[in-house]
C-alpha cells in the first residue's frame, strides 16, 4: 500500500485494488492537484480547502462525516472530534478517518484541533500510519501534534498540513514538529510505501512525504 502526500491535507492512499483520496483542495490555495481517479475521497470537514471533489473523476464514493463504511475492499470508520479545543465553537467539527486498506490500517486526523478523548484514541488507535497536522493555525501546532502522536503509537507518522513552497496559507514549517518528536530533518521521500506488519513491537518512525502538487502558476 503507497502513500503519497499531494500538499496540505491531501493524500493518494493506493491499494491493490483501490486507491483513497483524503482532503482535496481547490488551486485557490496555491497549489495545483491534477484529475485524480479514487474508489474513494474522504472529507474530513466542509472548509473549502478540504472539501474540493470535483478534482477526483465522476464514480468515486464520497464520506463527509462519521460512520463505518465498506467501498471496493476498502473499510473506512469515521470519528466525530472538532476543529477545534472549544468542541468546535470556533471552527467546526472535524471527522478522523480509520482507513484499511490491504489489511494496513491508516489513521488521517483532518484538521484536529485538541487533544483525543480516550474514546476517541481507543478507536483509531496503533495503526500502521498517521496523517498528523502540525502547522498550528486552525489546526494543532507542532506540540499539540506530538502529544496526539503519544497517544495513538502508530508504526510511522507522516507530517502534513505545514508550510510548503506555493502555499498561500499561514502555517508554521516542520522544523518545530521534527524538534518535538526529537528526529533529524531528513530528505523528503517521494512516498511511503507499507504492508501489513507481524510485528508486534516497534518504535514509531517519522516518515517526511515530498508534495507531490505543483505551485499553482
Amino acid at each position: 500500500m503507497d502513500v503519497t502526500w499531494l500538499g496540505h491535507g491531501c493524500f493518494r492512499l493506493r491499494g491493490r485494488g483501490a486507491a483513497v483520496v483524503t482532503d482535496p483542495y481547490p488551486p485557490a490555495i496555491g497549489l495545483k492537484l491534477g484529475r485524480m481517479d479514487a474508489e474513494v475521497v474522504t472529507i474530513s470537514h466542509e472548509h473549502d480547502n478540504h472539501n474540493y471533489t470535483q478534482i477526483v473523476r465522476d464514480g468515486a464514493y464520497e464520506i463527509h462525516g462519521p460512520g463505518e463504511y465498506q467501498v471496493a475492499g476498502v473499510s473506512v470508520i469515521g470519528v466525530p472530534t472538532y476543529h477545534d479545543a472549544e468542541q468546535g465553537a470556533k471552527h467546526g467539527r472535524n471527522t478522523v478517518y480509520l482507513i484499511e486498506i490491504d489489511d494496513v490500517r491508516i489513521c488521517h486526523l483532518g484538521d484536529l484541533g485538541h487533544k483525543l478523548e480516550d474514546a476517541e484514541a481507543e478507536a483509531v488507535s496503533s495503526p500502521d500510519v498517521l496523517l498528523v497536522p502540525v502547522g498550528g493555525n486552525t489546526a494543532m501546532n507542532a506540540a499539540q501534534a506530538a502529544e496526539v502522536v503519544r497517544q495513538l503509537e502508530p508504526r510511522y507518522v507522516v507530517p502534513m498540513h505545514y508550510a510548503i513552497p506555493g502555499l498561500k496559507l499561514q502555517l508554521e514549517p516542520i522544523d518545530r514538529f521534527l524538534k518535538e518528536m526529537g528526529v533529524a530533518a531528513s530528505e523528503p521521500q517521494p512516498k511511503l510505501s507499507v504492508q501489513k506488519s507481524s510485528v508486534s513491537e516497534y518504535e514509531t518512525k517519522v516518515v517526511v512525504l515530498e508534495p507531490k502538487a505543483e505551485p499553482k502558476v
